[in-house]
């Protein structure tokens, strides 16, 4: 029987039948064996999308997680080539051991490589690493006409361009050849800081992360009047001395799906309260020692923690507001949230910085990021996300495709106008949900 996958958000409800590639040699046939059936279909790795950029129009996909292995590995230089389905945190129990780390990593190390480049992936240390593009040295991509290119920044640089941030559309990824980053040690050196108002996040940004390679806030989207934008600052470095164990903490597991979901009003005002409190400010001097695991993957010590939301899912709204305008937007934003009567327990804001990817539609853009989740039902996309959208597309802002599931195709063909050079690159063989529902005219 077929495996039937959707996206980490549950939403939209778009099941898809699974076609496995268990090696390379077997990615071409069951692709073509796929389009015989269905007209078109799309690589899927773990799926750690959220909306529908990783579902298939046609809802059957080619599973490529099977595709794991290390194909070569230089632990002198720190560059491996590995298969696009290897998950970051399979590379991270070889590399860590051996004194490398990613370059760049998302809040979740369950990703793939490959999704990892599909996305252009950006991370805490955006301010100083960039993208993870960035750091791709090069990749093998494969047509549906069997063609079968090498993609590097001096070697078929249009589709390198396209394919890094080009949510899987130009072709599936192979293998993916990485540069990593040299650590001294698997532990990090961290300090927070409660700040009270969002001037004082962006004062707290400016500082730290001069000092600081990792830095992201979390904010209380509830807070209002003279609270409102308060939080806790985050700020790291590897740390210069220690061992270089994997971070293997047991996890917990979400058992079971609830009929509605576990987070509410009561619920998330409680929680917020507890969360601003019980984070006192660490000086310098006094910085805390943890495991990078729960530095950068906190959510990730709770398996399908994505079932809390309920059956219906939930939608991650994650935008970016140019620096110009960063503070009224950001500002703009939280009050029509805490208005709404709608809340999140992941509110994460970050300092984009000013290093330029290498991808034709990647993400971020110098200014601030504002990432919410919020449990699925009809009025999001009718009354609060319409609210929102106006206000970053009055700023001049965009919004993350790997994490939409609501965006109108104007919106995005205004916030990525170099979308017909990837269409022009398209596999016709490859057709998402989503570049399907923005790329209408």
């Amino acid at each position: 029987m077929s495996q039937l996958l959707g996206s980490w958000g549950r939403y939209p409800s778009l099941p898809q039948t699974a076609h496995a590639c268990n090696w390379r040699e077997d990615v071409l046939p069951t692709w073509r064996a796929v389009l015989a059936g269905s007209g078109s279909t799309l690589a899927y790795g773990n799926g750690r999308s959220y909306g529908d950029s990783c579902l298939a129009a046609s809802n059957h996909v080619l599973l490529t997680k099977p595709l794991d292995r290390f194909i070569a590995a230089d632990w002198h230089s720190g560059v491996v080539r590995v298969e696009s389905g290897m998950t970051l945190d399979a590379l991270l129990q070889q590399c860590v051991p051996r004194g490398w780390f990613l370059p760049v990593t998302p809040g979740t190390k369950f990703a793939t490589i490959g999704g990892a480049l599909a996305n252009d992936v950006h991370g805490k240390n955006h301010h100083v690493k960039g993208t993870f593009g960035r750091h791709v040295l090069s990749f093998g991509l494969l047509r549906s006409d069997g063609s079968e290119m090498v993609c590097a920044p001096d070697q078929n640089l249009a589709m390198f361009s396209a394919t890094i941030g080009g949510l899987g559309l130009t072709g599936v990824v192979l293998w993916v050849e990485l540069q990593l980053a040299a650590i001294r040690s698997s532990a990090m050196q961290v300090m927070s800081q409660r700040f009270d108002n969002l001037a004082e996040f962006f004062d707290l940004s400016a500082h730290l992360d001069l000092d600081y390679e990792y830095t992201v806030a979390w904010v209380d989207c509830l807070a209002t009047g003279q609270s409102r934008g308060r939080g806790v600052f985050f700020a790291a470095n590897h740390s210069d001395s220690g061992s270089l164990e994997v971070h293997t903490a047991p996890h917990l597991r979400m058992p079971l799906t609830p009929p509605v979901p576990a987070i509410n009003q009561l619920t998330l005002t409680a929680f917020n309260q507890a969360y601003f409190h019980l984070h006192r400010n660490q000086p310098v001097s006094d910085r805390a020692r943890v495991e990078y695991g729960p530095f950068f993957y906190p959510l990730d010590g709770i398996l399908e923690w994505n079932r809390i939301y309920g059956r219906k899912g939930f939608q991650q709204y994650q935008c970016v507001v140019p620096g110009q305008s960063a503070a009224e937007s950001v500002a703009a934003l939280l009050e029509r949230i805490s208005t709404s009567g709608r809340g999140s327990f992941l509110a994460v804001l970050k300092l984009c910085g000013d290093i330029a990817s290498p991808g034709l539609l990647s993400f971020p853009m110098p200014g601030v990021s504002l990432a919410l989740d919020f449990a699925q039902d009809e009025a999001l996309n009718r009354e609060l996300f319409p609210a929102l959208d106006a206000i970053v597309r009055a700023a001049g802002g965009r919004l993350y495709p790997a994490k939409d599931a609501h965006m109108a195709a104007a919106d995005f063909q205004a916030f990525y106008p170099r979308w017909h050079e990837l269409e022009a690159l398209r596999d016709p063989g490859l057709q998402s949900h989503f570049w399907q529902r923005v790329t209408k005219t």
